[in-house]
Formats: structure tokens, C-alpha cells, sequence
């Protein structure tokens, strides 16, 4: 895994990260964009039962809304709504989301499959941070999580 932090000219707040998955690019296609493949990823590696919904609309202009957490009182939500579903290659989106302390957030989110002798690369570019503190929180515990959770979920764990 690679992950680089970008920041460009016009200061917009980005990251890159990539991952080699164990399956091909139709199956990490699917496990990411197919809302009951999601629900198990999402909770696969927890150790205590917590709250996963997930409704996927997966068509341009549709909308995949999630909301997880340990119990009603703590929930993320996050929508994201799809700009360009190019299957199993790419799929761009923006997603708005909140914490359970009232933050919120839109960035934009790319997302690519590519084939790999050990799998599929899949490789996130998400633009927008409102921060760098956010940006790096989500290089080093967001997407390496999902990352992480998608592999035990392809890896049948």
C-alpha cells in the first residue's frame, strides 16, 4: 500500500492511496459498490456488534447513503452520490458526511480498479479537505480501515 498526500497549487487538501486486493477487478468492484457485500465489510473486523445501513441507488445521479456506528447515539452518516460509474474501472463521487459530534463534510471521491498480477490496485484520490488534520486522519485510519475490511471480506474472513 502507497499512500501520498497531496496538496496543489490552488491549496485544495487531497490524498492518494492504493491497495493491492485479493480478487479480481469486477469483485473489488462489487464489494465496494454492492450494499449487502457492504454491510459485512463495514462490520467484519469489529469485535463488538455495532449499527450498519446501507441503501446503494448505483446509477449515475443515484445515491449510496450509509450510516454505522457502536449504537444509535454515536452514528456516522455519509451520502455519496455518483458522478461516474465506469464498471469495473472507476467510479467518481461526492460524498457528504457527518460524525457523531455535529461535523460535516464534502469532499470528492475517485475511485479506480485496475488489474494487478496479485489482484486489483484500487486507488482512492479524494479532493476537498477542509483540513489537513482531516485529510491525515482519513490517510491513516479511514481508508486504511476500509482497505483493510474489504481484504477480510474478499479474504472470506
Amino acid at each position: 500500500m502507497t499512500d501520498d498526500i497531496i496538496t496543489d497549487a490552488t491549496e485544495s487538501i487531497d490524498l492518494r492511496m492504493t491497495r493491492v486486493l485479493p480478487a479480481s477487478p469486477d469483485e473489488v468492484f462489487d464489494a465496494y459498490t454492492d450494499a449487502e457485500k457492504q454491510k459485512i465489510w463495514f462490520s467484519i473486523l469489529d469485535t463488538e456488534p455495532g449499527i450498519v445501513e446501507i441503501e446503494v441507488d448505483l446509477r449515475v445521479g443515484g445515491e449510496q447513503t450509509a450510516v454505522w456506528g457502536p449504537n444509535r447515539e454515536e452514528l456516522f452518516r455519509e451520502t455519496q452520490v455518483f458522478h461516474v460509474i465506469d464498471r469495473p474501472h472507476r467510479l467518481v463521487t461526492t460524498s457528504s458526511g457527518s460524525s457523531p459530534d455535529g461535523m460535516t463534510m464534502t469532499t470528492e471521491v475517485e475511485v479506480t480498479f485496475a488489474p494487478h498480477p496479485d489482484g486489483t490496485l484500487m486507488t482512492v484520490v479524494q479532493t476537498g479537505f477542509p483540513s489537513t488534520e482531516m485529510r491525515d486522519f482519513f490517510t491513516r485510519h479511514a481508508w486504511v480501515g476500509a482497505f483493510a475490511r474489504i481484504e477480510a471480506f474478499l479474504r472470506g474472513a
